[in-house]
């Protein structure tokens, strides 16, 4: 076997196929979705508690980005389950994610979902800190959520795991 064969085995075997590639995204979202979804749960309810009309126009803002952002989320992190029952429907019932194009919007659409989440969760805790304890905590504090979050769910796979080799 040649070095560019045994190479491109060994790429085929680490990436794992389009399938397998796919199917671990959709575990990942059957995880991180219904974190959007409760906290969306509560978001709907608020505005139907006897004390939302006493928010400022900070924290109905604050409502407002956290409502659209979890919706909005709640939408991409669903659409990859979407789009392989459409292409089901397509080529008779029976599901196939063998392109990578297919994969790869996925990916993008899922990534997409997990920024919205985090811009949700962020103005959440922004809403409710303001509430308890001002808006000069709240802000401090949902910065400090935003940062944490960028790093653990963004930083840490570019620049932590960006070795693909399997040296590091």
């Amino acid at each position: 076997m040649s070095d560019a064969t045994a190479d491109s085995a060994d790429t085929a075997d680490t990436k794992g196929s389009v399938e397998e590639q796919f199917r671990s995204l959709m575990e990942g979202l059957r995880t991180t979705l219904p974190g959007v979804e409760v906290l969306m749960a509560f978001l709907l309810v608020l505005p139907f508690q006897a004390n939302f009309t006493d928010l400022d126009q900070f924290q109905r803002t604050a409502f407002m980005v956290a409502m659209i952002a979890a919706a909005s989320s709640a939408v991409m992190l669903i659409a990859p389950s979407a789009h392989q029952r459409v292409r089901s429907v397509e080529r008779g019932g029976g599901v196939a994610r063998k392109h990578e194009q297919h994969l790869r919007t996925a990916v993008r659409v899922a990534l997409i979902g997990t920024i919205l989440a985090a811009v949700a969760i962020v103005a959440a805790l922004y809403l409710a800190t303001s509430v308890v304890v001002g808006h000069g905590t709240a802000i401090v504090l949902a910065v400090v959520l935003g940062l944490l979050a960028a790093w653990t769910w963004f930083g840490i796979p570019v620049v932590i795991f960006d070795n693909d080799d399997g040296d590091g």
